[in-house]
């Protein structure tokens, strides 16, 4: 049994589509099935929720980081294996990102975008070489992937940038992508 850590940035949302749901409480069941511990935001809403169940309920550990300020929106996951309350939202990435060995984003909104955004910049400015993956789950990802194709197309980053990040279509890709990805 491993004791690699995986941090999911998702949705505090479910979204339209019940996929993206179903997808979210798949990963969650996959990662405890591997062995994996999730590190996501500590909600027990949306995405974020669903992931958190799923692999509590398939024998997962989990570690969960919340700003105090969104306890309440986001009904802050207290049974989770591991808790942690942060003072802001940099804070918490930053926590997530230190307790984990490979980032997956799952859909979601500009909480998933900025969360996205900051491990790819990271990446691109050498800070570090975690394996970063998309759930691009009923294409969700493209318009993002397009726009990072668009951006290296317009000589505002280098080619390096979209091999920063791999999409997978569906939970079992992700978890063989992960299996050769993670120590």
């Amino acid at each position: 049994m491993t004791h690699a850590a995986v941090c999911v940035f998702c949705g505090a949302r479910e979204g339209h589509d019940p996929s993206y749901l179903a997808a979210a409480e798949e990963t969650g069941r996959m990662l405890a099935g591997n062995g994996w511990e999730l590190v996501y935001g500590a909600g027990d809403v949306g995405l974020m929720g669903a992931v958190a169940r799923a692999a509590q309920a398939a024998g997962g550990r989990t570690l969960g980081v919340i700003p105090a300020h969104l306890v309440g929106r986001e009904g802050g996951k207290r049974d989770l294996t591991r808790y942690v309350v942060t003072e802001t939202m940099h804070e918490r990435k930053k926590v997530m990102f230190m307790n984990s060995h490979a980032i997956v984003v799952l859909p979601g909104g500009a909480g998933s975008l900025d969360e996205l955004f900051e491990v790819l910049t990271w990446r691109q400015l050498g800070l570090h070489e975690k394996p970063i993956f998309l759930l691009n789950t009923e294409s969700y990802w493209m318009p993002f992937i397009q726009l990072v194709e668009h951006v290296i197309a317009r000589g505002f980053a280098d080619a390096s940038l979209r091999h920063m990040i791999r999409e997978v279509d569906d939970p079992q890709a992700l978890g063989t992508a992960l299996r050769a990805a993670l120590p």
